[in-house]
């Protein structure tokens, strides 16, 4: 499968690719949001990775975007945050319509887990 990782920390960026590569599967990494709906629009991806706490557009914000444009609404997106509460988790969920959420860091059987959703 092919997957986009969208954060803009350099270190877990790298880390969950190196983790999805190991599973066999294609990767592309953005550090930040921009021009991101636009590459979801032309390319394919199984699913993006985006993390929540970003400096330019944070990811909630980013993912009310992304299901309010007809090319990227039904885009599988799974949540890579350092936010952990339970209320923050259903929120990513619930209230902005993630279709999984993953924290940080996450490991092999995490996300191996995850995957099996798509």
């Amino acid at each position: 499968m092919r997957f986009l990782i969208i954060d803009d920390s350099a270190v877990d960026r790298r880390f969950l690719k190196s983790l999805l590569e190991a599973l066999g599967h294609q990767v592309e990494a953005c550090e930040s949001t921009s021009g991101v709906i636009e590459k979801l629009a032309t390319g394919k991806y199984a699913s993006v990775f985006l993390d929540i706490v970003m400096p330019d557009q944070d990811g909630y914000k980013f993912l009310r975007r992304l299901r309010a444009n007809q090319s990227t609404a039904t885009q599988h997106v799974i949540f890579y945050s350092s936010k952990k509460t339970i209320v923050e988790v259903n929120y990513g969920l619930k209230r902005t319509g993630a279709n999984d959420y993953l924290t940080k860091p996450t490991n092999r059987e995490q996300l191996e887990q995850a995957l099996q959703k798509i």
